[in-house]
């Protein structure tokens, strides 16, 4: 671990999140080492790199970045089953309403790997509020799609 705090200094996070608030919101273009700390990031929550995790933040990374699939930090350790990683990115503000380009959300990823311990985390924000009104599924449709509407209605109760 000391090797990558040595690699990532709070100097060069800084940097990021200067620059990054610098640049226009609509542009997707990234300098190359902003990508690259951003693959680091997700490489780290879909791995399971809890200190990795924990070092980024406490540098004051972006909880909430996306990468290019719009997946955060939050969905990739929900899909993964990396309740710790989950734990810490809601403790640190981390939206669970956020959808990627497909238009799904933590807890649909956690629902879709059958991680019932992380969608029981992530149950408690409804994030199906506004889903109807831009034509997106809800958490209990897409449970159903994927056949696990029963399992879904069961969390639910608790």
């Amino acid at each position: 671990m000391n090797l990558f705090k040595s690699m990532l200094p709070t100097v060069a996070l800084g940097l990021f999140v200067a620059s990054s608030q610098a640049q226009p919101t609509h542009t997707a273009v990234k300098q190359p080492a902003q990508q690259e700390l951003i693959d680091l990031y997700f490489a780290a929550a879909r791995t399971g790199n809890h200190e990795v995790i924990q070092e980024f933040l406490k540098h004051g990374f972006p909880v909430d970045i996306k990468n290019h699939d719009g997946y955060t930090a939050l969905m990739m350790a929900s899909y993964y089953g990396h309740q710790d990683i989950v734990s810490t990115l809601i403790e640190q503000g981390a939206d669970r309403c956020l959808r990627d380009h497909k238009g799904n959300t933590a807890l649909m990823g956690a629902i879709f790997k059958l991680e019932w311990s992380i969608a029981k985390q992530l149950k408690n924000v409804d994030c199906d509020v506004n889903a109807k009104q831009t034509g997106q599924k809800t958490v209990a449709e897409f449970a159903k799609v994927i056949g696990q509407d029963e399992k879904l209605k069961q969390l639910l109760k608790e």
